[in-house]
């Protein structure tokens, strides 16, 4: 039987860059330290959060980490932020695309604002693609077998290059993400723990940056194109499944 607790102390990360959108809070965040804690070489956050990106890196440690203000839906904002990392770190290892933004979670299609669905797709759809894109030339550039996390994959382009793409998708986490529509932690276990197959465990960000972390280490060596569900079980219950 293995030793759990070499297990558990193994830096899946050591000598890696990587960058991480969205890290200054939420998922994003958790992922960050994470990635500090095996032993990246350098965790850069990307967000527009400037105050608190720069609290995480303080927290982490400016010797491994750093904070870049990107606008990822700007692409000339992420190709910059892809080049000063290679410049600051001397690679690109992973990227986590993580940005995003909610809108309203109480429009009907009758009134919905499409000036706030703009601005979502922005930074959801357009962001994610720009990332992608810009961390892939930069891997292909450098010959890089790298690892690409989002929420959207282009897996088949990239494996020819050694890149792998994948995605995770999350159930409902108590970030500060979902706290602006005015829900909580209790909130989110009330309507989503009776529907989950898993009893006794919750979900939250620090359990989503284990996903990410597996995606992003050489654990996951041979999977490209895969859409990691963390979800506790909610997909696999009956009434969740197609007819």
């Amino acid at each position: 039987m293995a030793d759990t607790s070499s297990i558990s102390l193994e830096k899946k990360l050591e000598g890696k860059v990587a960058i991480v959108t969205g890290g200054a809070s939420g998922i994003g965040e958790a992922t960050a330290r994470l990635f500090a804690e095996h032993s990246a070489r350098a965790v850069v956050i990307a967000d527009v959060q400037a105050e608190k990106g720069k609290s995480v890196v303080e927290s982490i440690g400016s010797q491994r980490s750093s904070y870049y203000q990107c606008d990822v839906a700007d692409e000339e904002q992420v190709k910059s932020m892809v080049e000063w990392t290679v410049k600051t770190y001397g690679g690109l290892d992973i990227m986590f695309s993580n940005a995003g933004i909610t809108g309203s979670f109480h429009q009907t299609i009758l009134e919905l604002d499409l000036s706030e669905y703009v601005a979502v797709m922005r930074v959801n759809a357009r962001g994610m693609a720009v990332c992608v894109k810009q961390a892939a030339n930069k891997m292909v550039e450098l010959g890089t077998r790298g690892a690409i996390v989002c929420t959207a994959s282009v897996a088949g382009q990239l494996g020819l290059h050694g890149i792998r793409i994948n995605s995770v998708s999350p159930s409902a986490v108590p970030t500060p993400f979902v706290g602006k529509v005015g829900l909580n932690a209790g909130d989110l276990e009330n309507l989503f723990g009776p529907l989950t197959s898993l009893k006794g465990v919750a979900l939250t960000a620090e359990r989503v940056a284990e996903a990410v972390l597996f995606l992003a280490s050489d654990d996951s060596a041979f999977i490209t194109g895969h859409n990691l569900i963390v979800d506790g079980g909610l997909l696999c219950l009956p009434f969740f499944k197609p007819e």
